[in-house]
């Protein structure tokens, strides 16, 4: 036992040590070759993902599970979604629930308890509407920011539309070791002064991990935003990470567990609008539903 422990430990030191002379390797190359270096290694990942079958998906559909967390990080429960993308800056996302408040899903519908049956959030660019048990409104102005924050942040969207912005650096930020594993970090930052590391694994080739860092432009405070990958399947010609976590400052936002995810659907042309919403809420909830809802707009009219 003694033995295999110095055996681990010594594997462990030596790893430590190639790690930060990988890392200041990576910190004396010339800005030219950390940035061909550091495509290269982005060429090798969009290649692993699906090359231009990758590049060119738009339309994206995946069903699968979503963990809730309290606020305090435990996990309450789990809810059924089916998200939809037309990227870069459309998404329907569609919950199923028998009825929560608090954590994820209370964020979602505003810390208002909820008896249950579906909700959908929809954005589409500079617009998004929620429809629940209550009907169809229009998102708060934070959270269309919000969204839009998030696309612009998106790995995937990175990959397919940002990488030749004007503006953009590229840096090589040496090997290391993830989940006992060895990858590569590419450092990117945009126009914006957002920084994204992408720790890309040299075996496979495909994302392990990223890391948006930015800073609140009136504080300058700092967040953290990381998220990993996992469990990647082929579905058609494109790689898809079945199992995706997402934490910023270390605070758990959301996991997600997909069951299957398919590209290039094709949705209706009004399928990310509000008359699409309003469609479906004739179709989900029945005529008491509705009439009791249209009674609650009401009295909180009256009310304000």
């Amino acid at each position: 036992m003694r033995m295999r422990f110095s055996v681990v430990l010594m594997a462990i030191c030596v790893f430590g040590v190639g790690s930060r002379a990988s890392a200041q390797v990576a910190e004396t190359m010339m800005p030219e070759q950390s940035a061909a270096k550091a495509k290269h290694i982005l060429d090798q990942l969009v290649d692993a993902m699906g090359g231009q079958a990758y590049l060119q998906v738009r339309d994206t559909d995946c069903t699968g599970r979503l963990a809730q967390f309290e606020h305090n990080g435990d996990l309450s429960g789990y809810t059924n979604f089916r998200d939809y993308w037309r990227l870069p800056d459309k998404n329907r996302t569609e919950y199923e629930v028998k009825g929560a408040k608090g954590g994820l899903l209370g964020v979602l519908i505003g810390q208002i308890p909820f008896k249950g049956g579906t909700i959908i959030e929809l954005y589409n660019g500079d617009e998004g509407w929620t429809m629940d048990r209550g009907g169809v409104s229009e998102q708060p102005t934070t959270n269309v920011t919000d969204f839009k924050e998030q696309t612009k942040r998106d790995i995937d969207n990175v990959l397919r539309f940002r990488l030749k912005e004007e503006g953009m650096v590229f840096r090589y930020g040496g090997t290391d070791l993830i989940d006992m594993k060895q990858v590569e970090w590419v450092e990117l930052v945009d126009r914006e002064d957002r920084t994204f590391r992408l720790a890309v694994l040299q075996s496979s080739h495909l994302l392990a991990r990223s890391v948006v860092i930015t800073r609140d432009e009136t504080t300058r405070e700092r967040t953290e935003e990381v998220t990993y990958y996992g469990n990647y399947h082929l579905r058609g010609s494109v790689m898809a990470p079945l199992q995706v976590e997402r934490r910023r400052d270390g605070r758990r936002l959301f996991q997600a567990f997909f069951d299957t995810c398919s590209f290039d659907q094709h949705f209706p042309d009004d399928f990310f609008t509000k008359a699409s919403l309003e469609k479906k809420y004739l179709e989900a909830y029945s005529k008491k539903d509705r009439d009791k809802a249209a009674k609650q707009r009401e009295k909180e009219d009256r009310n304000n």
